[in-house]
Parts: structure tokens; sequence; C-alpha cells
């Protein structure tokens, strides 16, 4: 049978990596964004090419409505779900030093960033578990993806980096509430990944790469965090749960 995945955020970016990444590997999608449909439809087509089922669910994983409106969809079409990769995330529309930065950015990116991954996964966890009290043979993954701005200050987006830090918890959390239910929970930690939410970086980093910021020097890509996350979904790392994987060209190694 057809495994399910629904990866949040997935029509672009790193979304997209890791949608193209599963559907290369013959998971059935369900991937969800907030853009019309029709202005999917290019990432769609592309994942329709190798996926066997994929299924696009406009929906603000801010809102409650919207993060039951997946589930539901997701259960009318497929009727299982076999991992949830919690990717959908936005950046402060202005970056702003900590002094000066608004309520109303950090709202929003507590919203999106956070409260909506951490209550998406308790309403999957909660039906992954009726699935495995169904089957007992049946297995699930979670996986969280955050940023190195889980544990890197900078304090011109101190919102984001929180919303991050708070995602890390949770997949420990979650990692230890699910593992005697059959479902392994991981963090996958991106670096600087080349997308378009950091467009507007670009100089900045291409600078700092260049000058040895990583031990790799390169921009990281979407398919380098989307072929992270399909070894975590094959079972590569199937006695793991509650790891971080970074994904960050050598960025985290302490140097003198």
């Amino acid at each position: 049978m057809d495994r399910v995945a629904i990866v949040t955020g997935g029509t672009r970016g790193i979304g997209l990596g890791i949608a193209c990444a599963l559907a290369r590997e013959g998971w059935s999608l369900v991937v969800n964004g907030r853009r019309p449909e029709s202005e999917t439809a290019e990432a769609l087509d592309v994942l329709k090419g190798c996926s066997p089922g994929v299924l696009y669910v406009r929906a603000d994983i801010g809102d409650p409505e919207g993060r039951a409106r997946i589930l539901d969809m997701t259960r009318e079409r497929f009727g299982r779900l076999d991992a949830l990769v919690n990717n959908a995330g936005v950046a402060p529309d202005v970056r702003a030093d900590i002094l000066d930065a608004s309520e109303e950015s950090f709202d929003r990116l507590i919203s999106i960033n956070l409260k909506g991954p951490y209550f998406l996964t308790q309403a999957a966890a909660r039906w992954m578990l009726e699935q495995r009290g169904a089957d007992p043979s049946w297995e699930g993954t979670i996986i969280n993806i955050t940023s190195i701005s889980a544990t890197t200050a900078s304090v011109n987006r101190g919102d984001y980096c929180i919303t991050k830090a708070g995602l890390a918890m949770a997949s420990r959390l979650w990692a230890v509430r699910l593992a005697d239910h059959g479902i392994r929970v991981y963090e996958v930690r991106p670096g600087i990944i080349e997308t378009d939410m950091t467009s507007g970086v670009r100089e900045k980093y291409d600078r700092l790469i260049a000058e040895g910021l990583l031990l790799q020097r390169r921009w990281g890509t979407p398919d380098d965090v989307g072929r992270a996350v399909a070894s975590l979904l094959r079972g590569d790392f199937s006695y793991s749960t509650g790891s971080v994987l970074m994904v960050d060209g050598g960025f985290s190694v302490e140097r003198l």
C-alpha cells in the first residue's frame, strides 16, 4: 500500500525539495500552502510526474480550521497517514533589532512557525495512534524542519530564532511522548539554504561563505534538505528517534 506523507509548505523552497525527494521514493503526498492552487501548478506537475498520488491543500497552519482541513482532506483522499513533515514557516516581514521589534511580528511568527506545527503534530499523532491500535506493526514518523537559528542568535530577527528554538524542544517532547507507540520524531536543522526566503540576503551570505563561515563553502539547496528527510523516512536512522540532523555545511562545528 502507498505510504502517505504530509509536507507543509511543500510547493516552494525547502518544502518543495522535500516533496520532490519523497516523490522520487514513491511516497503519495499531501502538500500544503497558502497560495491558490493555480499558482502552484508548476510545482504540482513536477511532483505528479513521479509520485503515485499528489493532493494540494490550501490552508494556513496557524489557523485551527486550516490544520483540520489538511488532515480531513488527507483522510478523505488517502485514508492513512504515515509521515508528517512540519516544514512551513515564515520570516519576519522586517528584520528589526530586538529593541525595536513589534508584538505583531512576534505573534505572527509564533502562530505559523511554532503553534501551527505543534498542534498539527498533536492532531496527526492522535490519528497515527489510531492506526497503530488497528495494526500493531504500523510505524510512523514526524519530522520538524527547524533552522540553525534554533541555537544561533540573530538579534535582528529574534522572533524567528525563538520560534525555531521552541520547535526544537517540541521535537524532543513529541519524541518522548510517542516513542512507545511506534512513532519516531526527528528534527532536521538546515543552515544557509538557497531559497526565495534568503534571496534578500544573498550578497551578505555570499561574502560570509567565501570568508569561511561554512566548512563546505557553498550555499545549501532544498535538495540537500530533501535527501536528508528522505533518509529518515526510509528508516535509515530507525534507532535514533529524538535526534537532530544538521544540514548546515559544517556551520555548527566549533573551530579555533
